[in-house]
Order: C-alpha cells, then sequence, then structure tokens
C-alpha cells in the first residue's frame, strides 16, 4: 500500500492517466485529422478522472500489474468520455458545455461528435485487448467493460432515462434507471482493476460488488443534489437543467435535506462492503469520501 497521502496519490494518478490517454489515443496528425483531434478534445484535459481512480484502487488490493490497470482505466474513461458527447447532443440532453468547455457537438458538429462517441467506444476495446498476456482473463475484462457498457448498464439507464422525462418515478424506479446509467460503469471500473491483479473469489467479488453499488448510487445522488445548489462556473456543465427539463431526481423525489442523508448512508455502506480486505482497501475508502464530499 502506497505511503502517500490521498491528495497526493491522486494527483499522481490523473496525471498519469492523462499522459497514457495521450498515448493511446490517435494522434492529431493521422488521418481524418479533423475526428482525431475532436477524440482528443473530448477526453483530454479534463474530468475528475474518477473511474481511472477506482481501477487503480481496486488493482491495489492485490498488486496489479501497473500497465494492465493503466490501460484498462484508460479504456473505461474513454466509454465515459464517449457516453458524455452523445448524452450532450441535441438528440439527447442537448447541452452546451462540458468540463468548462463547450461540448464536442457545438465545437465542432453534430456528426463529429456521433463519430466521436463511435470511435472512442472502438478504441476503448482495443486498448483493453491489449492490457494482459492472459486471454482468459483479457476476455473476461472485455467482457465485463461491454456489460456496463450495453443495453443492461449505461446505455439502458440512459434510455430509461429519456424515457422519463416529465414523469414521475418511484424511489425503485429512479435506482434502477441510475444503477445502469452511472453505476454500471463505476462498478465496472472496479471490477476491472480487480481483474488486473490475482482473480478476485466469491467472497471479494461479492464484497467489491456491495462497494461499486453503494459508490456509484452515492455518485448519482450527489450530482442530483449539486445540480440543484450548484453554479454552472463550480459544476463546467449547465447547473439546474434537471430542474428545467422535468427530470426526475433524488432531490426531486426526497427533498435536498434526505438527498443529502442518503449519499451519507450510502458512504458508510460502501466503507462497510470493504471491511473483508482491512487497510489493502483504503484508497477505495477515500474515493468513497471523495465521491461523496466532492462539491463539483
Amino acid at each position: 500500500m502506497s505511503a502517500l497521502l490521498f491528495q497526493d496519490w491522486m494527483r499522481n494518478a490523473q496525471s498519469g492517466m492523462e499522459d497514457v490517454l495521450a498515448t493511446l489515443l490517435p494522434p492529431e496528425t493521422a488521418a481524418p485529422a479533423r475526428l482525431h483531434e475532436a477524440m482528443r478534445y473530448a477526453v483530454l484535459d479534463g474530468g475528475k478522472r474518477v473511474r481511472p481512480l477506482l481501477v487503480f484502487a481496486a488493482g491495489e488490493l492485490h498488486d496489479a500489474d501497473r500497465n494492465a490497470l493503466a490501460r484498462a482505466a484508460a479504456a473505461v474513461e474513454m466509454i465515459h468520455a464517449y457516453s458524455l458527447v452523445h448524452d450532450d447532443m441535441p438528440c439527447m440532453d442537448d447541452d452546451a458545455l462540458r468540463r468548462g468547455k463547450p461540448t464536442v457537438h457545438v465545437k465542432y458538429d453534430e456528426a463529429t461528435a456521433l463519430l466521436v462517441g463511435d470511435a472512442l467506444q472502438s478504441q476503448a476495446f482495443m486498448v483493453l485487448s491489449e492490457a494482459g498476456n492472459d486471454p482468459a482473463r483479457t476476455v473476461a475484462m472485455m467482457r465485463v467493460l461491454a456489460q456496463a457498457s450495453g443495453s443492461a448498464g449505461m446505455c439502458g439507464g440512459q434510455a430509461i432515462d429519456l424515457a422519463s422525462v416529465g414523469i414521475t418515478l418511484s424511489l425503485a424506479e429512479l435506482e434502477q434507471m441510475h444503477r445502469l446509467k452511472t453505476g454500471a460503469l463505476l462498478r465496472a471500473s472496479v471490477m476491472l482493476g480487480a481483474l488486473c491483479g490475482r482473480m478476485p473469489d466469491a467472497t471479494e467479488t461479492a464484497a467489491l460488488d456491495a462497494y461499486a453499488a453503494a459508490v456509484g448510487l452515492a455518485f448519482q445522488v450527489v450530482d442530483d443534489v449539486l445540480d440543484a445548489t450548484a453554479d454552472s462556473q463550480t459544476l463546467g456543465k449547465t447547473a439546474g437543467k434537471d430542474a428545467v427539463d422535468h427530470k426526475p431526481t433524488y432531490v426531486s423525489i426526497l427533498g435536498l435535506e434526505q438527498s443529502q442523508a442518503l449519499a451519507q448512508k450510502l458512504r458508510e455502506d460502501a466503507h462497510r462492503a470493504l471491511l473483508p480486505f482491512g487497510d489493502n482497501a483504503r484508497r477505495l475508502r477515500e474515493l468513497a469520501d471523495l465521491i461523496v464530499q466532492r462539491k463539483a
């Protein structure tokens, strides 16, 4: 376990991830240059890199190979970036601001934004396919990411989200939507990190699943709280848009105080899930704290 303070560990991981992504994305000088430029614009120089941080933290449980972790982290971040590009398009959430700068369809055009998302998804799986020398483990990792990205995960959650505009959802329905839309990729990040080391046994897998479920839901609860309380400059995206678009959120269903209390409960659930790992899970616990306590 690294002796670095959490903030130093996080900054090192984020900086290293930026370098890895810059290397693994196609260069702007390669044809088609405009598409590659837009891909790099969508991924580089922005974002908290929460998903890569989860990959690295889970990898520390079993001293995972650093190259495998870097590739797994890059792959999941490319999938996340592609989802943001598509989510911001006029046919989805129609947003003009992401990570403090114009969204890809605003900076370039809608057709380019569509292709950026498609290309980043393909690039992610190409990167992940070269994460290790064990074919069975590589296939397992690709399956984890594919399931989290598709209709049983992120895309399915987005479909439910789009169909729920202006509709009153129950708390259970809202939770299911976000376990797919946001939680599935966060869970994949944790499992990919673990798979880069020693294969987790059934008990460890259950513990990691419980942790990932808690932080995945907490991330969305906090997102809803911040959308209702923070400004656009702080968030780096348009604040208050959920209310304007009549989207169901934890704040609209539970209210602000109960939503904040739920986030704290989920943080406690995440910590409890990690008890079997002892101090080896320190970074995962610190990331649960970061997810719940963040201000943007």
